[in-house]
């Protein structure tokens, strides 16, 4: 719409004016930085209305032309102004700036960039959807600003053009002095010894104090070095009060002590490593003192030898170098077996549900519990929506068994069974993203947590009973060493005890892979109660058109620095077939790790496997997946195989750069 011809302002405007001007005075004497900016505001606006008067018939163009617009004595105000002002277009452009701003910026040219070179937290599209007008803290060059902004219209036609006008107001000064209040604010530490005894048996006994001292001088000497508050509390564990710059600073160096303990030999075969759990920013000694409990119970968690911050909601992860140590006490297992079975009892019925897309692991220990549940005969029901390639055969012959009838049963039927007297067993998982049904996990309030997997971000907290022991090769393994606790003399069928077995088989690779002596003890077993070795080796064998598949992508993958990377054909879509693939490029020489990665519908699966030497899991983490460092998995959605090979790249470049 088109400025009428005319002389003089309208009595609406003249109004409005009026209006602003008493009301922008009166602000002078309450806050005089508002004041000031609402001033170079009403000058902005003053300019509009008295252009549109004098111009005849004219639209504003954009304010690229402003300085052919403005009069002298406008130009000069905005020009001479005492703060620094920045002015730019809807698309976030900048096209002019004062005397001021261009000191802050020390004469770099910045005209016609956009605003973000300024200051990345500078959001134009948030500021016309007048969803923010300040933002605080802006860092240009060695200073820190508290940024104003004002939208003005500077067009009546239906097409609305806008400017944004910036003021910005020096606060480093301010900047400095609450940012030293935050960083002499005190944070919590807790240090555990992950494997003392352990470390201890195997050294040579005249060499053991020397050792216990050597592992207490450096920790001592490391709370020295950060100016701590440093009280031993046990035999292997520490509470330190820590600044947070220091938190800072380790956070920098990827806590550096994890390697210094880890160096240490005098005369030990194993080698001592740290958990270390560190709460800041809880507000009080009390919240950071529980968020370094929750820190350093996710380190343990996860196998130990790391570092874990916790900064309020958010995680940080530093070490996790060497694999776990099997523990050779069985007390742990016969607590658990003893308080899962109290549950059981107390219950009214059992509900068993594993991870998407489950494999012989998940299903063994499903049928192991099972087994266990249905020897006090209690109702128990799996929940299993779709059955794959991978545990397709021995599923056939459950399904095939009388007493199993009515055992499996989809998640819809499980949500109408879920009482308050239900109990929900969750095996070989414990994050809420991977487990069958996020529902049943949700409505469900007893929760029961039994895994092997290096407990993640994020785990279900809210469970009564949680068994997650990273050392285990498998799941089954856990289940077949507690079922031994939890009833005199277990009889299983063979049926069972072979898919237990079938379970710690897929996980170890047939006993290559993190097998340690319990693994071989929970197998006896298992041998013992009819578990057929040949019967097994046919659940893992394959037909002739999935072996010429795993060939295939075999035949496509790109090696670099021992680290081996393929990509399913787009004909190859079976999760199953493409961890096999995983698992047979590690038995080519001088390949440590492989990644395949295959596309299912709209989702990306990858399979990460290593020999050790290379942590598969720390590299899938970061993409949002987890397992162990020697196995380990991740699921992306809404994604292209393409970006997330991409992602990978950047995430194994930045894992071997030590990042």
């Amino acid at each position: 719409m088109k400025v009428k011809r005319g002389n003089s302002m309208s009595k609406e405007d003249f109004l409005f004016m009026t209006i602003y001007a008493v009301s922008t005075l009166i602000l002078w004497f309450y806050n005089v930085r508002l004041g000031f900016v609402m001033t170079c505001f009403y000058v902005v606006v003053a300019f509009s209305k008295i252009k549109k008067v004098k111009l005849s018939g004219e639209e504003w163009k954009k304010l690229q032309m402003l300085s052919s617009k403005v009069d002298i004595a406008g130009q000069n105000n905005l020009v001479k102004l005492p703060i620094p002002v920045l002015i730019v277009s809807e698309e976030g452009n900048i096209f002019w700036y004062n005397e001021k701003f261009h000191k802050v910026i020390k004469d770099e040219e910045i005209l016609g960039k956009d605003i973000k070179t300024v200051g990345k937290e500078l959001e134009v599209r948030s500021i016309l959807e007048d969803k923010i007008d300040t933002f605080s803290y802006v860092k240009v060059n060695d200073k820190f600003y508290d940024v104003n902004a004002s939208v003005v219209n500077i067009s009546e036609s239906e097409d609305k053009e806008s400017i944004i006008i910036l003021y910005f107001i020096d606060v480093s000064e301010k900047y400095a002095f609450f940012n030293e209040i935050e960083e002499s604010k005190e944070s919590i530490i807790l240090i555990e010894v992950d494997n003392l005894e352990e470390v201890i048996k195997n050294t040579e006994e005249d060499k053991r104090p020397f050792l216990m001292a050597e592992i207490e001088k450096t920790i001592n000497n490391y709370g020295q070095n950060l100016n701590a508050m440093i009280e031993k509390y046990s035999s292997n564990r520490y509470v330190l009060s820590v600044q947070n710059k220091y938190i800072s600073v380790e956070m920098d160096k990827k806590f550096d002590i994890l390697d210094h303990i880890r160096d240490l030999t005098i005369g030990n075969k194993l080698s001592a490593t740290l958990s270390i759990g560190v709460g800041t920013n809880g507000g009080t000694p009390q919240n950071n003192h529980k968020y370094a409990m929750a820190a350093i119970d996710l380190a343990l968690g996860r196998g130990g030898d790391q570092a874990v911050v916790k900064n309020k909601d958010r995680l940080f992860f530093y070490g996790g170098k060497t694999k776990e140590i099997e523990k050779r006490t069985k007390v742990r297992a016969r607590v658990i077996g003893h308080a899962l079975l109290e549950l059981i009892k107390e219950s009214d019925n059992i509900i068993i549900m594993g991870h998407i897309n489950p494999d012989l692991d998940c299903f063994g220990a499903a049928i192991g519990i099972n087994s266990v549940v249905k020897m006090f005969n209690k109702k128990c029901n799996i929940v299993l929506d779709k059955v794959n390639s991978g545990i397709k055969v021995i599923y056939n012959v459950f399904k095939g068994l009388e007493e199993y009838e009515g055992t499996f049963i989809t998640s819809e039927s499980a949500k109408r069974q879920i009482t308050e007297g239900t109990l929900l067993i969750l095996v070989d998982v414990h994050g809420i993203d991977y487990v069958q049904n996020k529902e049943i996990a949700q409505i469900s309030d007893r929760i029961v947590i039994i895994d092997h997997h290096r407990k993640g971000a994020n785990y279900i907290r809210k469970n009564i009973l949680s068994y997650i022991e990273t050392y285990a090769s498998s799941t089954s393994e856990l289940i077949t060493e507690m079922l031994q606790y939890m009833v005199d003399n277990p009889k299983l069928k063979v049926e069972e005890a072979e898919a237990l077995l079938a379970g710690i088989c897929v996980d170890t690779k047939n006993f290559y892979f993190k097998t340690g002596v319990r693994t071989f003890e929970a197998a006896a077993f298992l041998r013992r109660a009819g578990a057929d070795t040949i019967e097994i080796k046919k659940l893992f064998s394959n037909d002739l058109d999935k072996y010429l598949k795993r060939a295939e992508i075999i035949k496509s993958a790109k090696v670099s620095l021992n680290i081996a990377i393929a990509i399913c054909p787009e004909d190859i879509n079976d999760t199953i077939i493409a961890a096999q693939a995983a698992d047979e490029l590690l038995n080519i020489t001088g390949i440590k790790a492989s990644f395949v990665l295959v596309q299912k519908n709209n989702e990306v699966f990858i399979s990460g496997r290593s020999l050790g030497d290379i942590n598969v899991q720390v590299i899938l983490e970061r993409l949002g997946g987890g397992g162990h460092i020697t196995m380990a998995g991740v699921r992306l959605i809404d994604t292209s195989i393409q970006k997330v090979y991409q992602k990978l790249q950047s995430e194994i470049t930045k894992y071997l750069k030590g990042e």
